[in-house]
């Protein structure tokens, strides 16, 4: 069942990232002059055709989102309170504590793994709802709330957690001291420029062509753009690490193990939370994959554009979405069982 309903691209996005990763790796390998080509297009800290990539990346998300939807979401209070002290208390206290935990002695991946915690999910949490048959509406109103908050608010959690915390849990000269206006202005660019894309695209194109044409026609059209600029950023990232291949595996490993645990306990606590709440099963499922799933297009693009394209931050980062897709596919299932044992018997007693 699931499996029928994810798409192609998106059932075997684990399968393309390790391709990507190894096309990137051959390339650095045997075409060594291409990193240093990739370097020359540069201004300042920002490489020009990963910038643009990073946006592109970043559009497709922003676009999907029907921001008309808020108010149906702020109509139940205490599932919007809920969802927003999971999203931006719980889920980013909760990274902090498994990257200090799992990467104390990697504090570049450790800022990496803290940043996928900030970015919440905007993206393929549209998914991991439809496939859990969760509010279709509510998922998408979540989303929207996310998007907003991200806008304004991420620059600020990243300095909260990236900068002010670590040093009180004896991390000091381990952690760049980045201020909280270069964050902003990384921010801005990767996620102020496709949010008001996404806004303009929005509410432009579906005054000009109709929400229909809009769902139907420009959202399958634009929604691979996501992907191909993922995968090329990250043979981009690979192709810089081709000496390194023999400690990737490895480093995959460290990384992903908190993201693992982090994805378990989310959505456990989210779901029972809910529960207790008595919120029904459609919207309890968007609640708890809303708070499950993580922007890891943001962190990625704030942590190359902070940190730069070589930094152990940026890759981290990939390996996000490599933890992610197998992991919610999996609690996807976990749902189904859930609602047949909290929600189907007790309609049926």
């Amino acid at each position: 069942m699931t499996a029928k309903k994810l798409s192609f691209l998106d059932k075997n996005l684990t399968l393309w990232i390790f391709a990507a990763m190894a096309i990137g790796v051959a390339t650095g390998y045997f075409f060594p002059g291409v990193a240093g080509k990739i370097d020359s297009m540069s201004s300042g800290t920002t490489n020009i055709p990963l910038a643009i990539g990073l946006i592109l990346m970043m559009y497709p998300p922003l676009a999907k989102v029907d921001y008309r939807l808020l108010p149906k979401v702020f109509k139940n209070v205490k599932i919007l309170t809920l969802s927003l002290f999971l999203n931006w208390i719980i889920g980013p206290v909760l990274m902090f504590i498994l990257a200090v935990i799992f990467l104390r002695d990697y504090p570049h991946y450790m800022v990496g793994v803290i940043l996928i915690g900030l970015a919440r999910c905007i993206a393929m949490v549209l998914v991991w709802n439809d496939l859990a048959d969760g509010n279709s509406e509510y998922g998408a109103g979540l989303v929207a709330l996310n998007s907003i908050f991200q806008v304004f608010f991420y620059s600020f959690y990243a300095w909260i957690f990236v900068t002010v915390l670590p040093p009180y849990f004896g991390f000091e000269g381990a952690i760049v001291d980045i201020s909280i206006a270069t964050i902003a202005e990384t921010v801005g660019i990767y996620l102020g420029i496709p949010f008001m894309m996404g806004v303009i695209s929005r509410f432009g194109l579906v005054k000009l062509k109709g929400e229909q044409w809009y769902k139907e026609m420009f959202i399958p059209r634009i929604s691979p753009v996501t992907l191909i600029a993922l995968l090329l950023t990250i043979i981009l990232m690979f192709s810089l690490k081709g000496e390194l291949i023999v400690d990737i595996p490895l480093d995959v490993v460290r990384i992903a193990i908190p993201l693992l645990i982090y994805f378990v306990i989310m959505f456990f606590l989210s779901f029972f939370a809910g529960k207790m709440l008595n919120a029904d099963y459609d919207k309890n499922a968007s609640v708890s994959f809303t708070a499950t799933g993580n922007n890891f297009e943001l962190a990625i693009a704030v942590a190359i554009g902070v940190f730069g394209l070589h930094s152990g931050e940026a890759f981290a980062g990939v390996v996000g979405p490599l933890v992610e897709v197998p992991a919610l596919i999996l609690l996807v299932n976990i749902a189904f069982r859930l609602k047949k044992k909290y929600y189907d018997t007790h309609k049926q007693n």
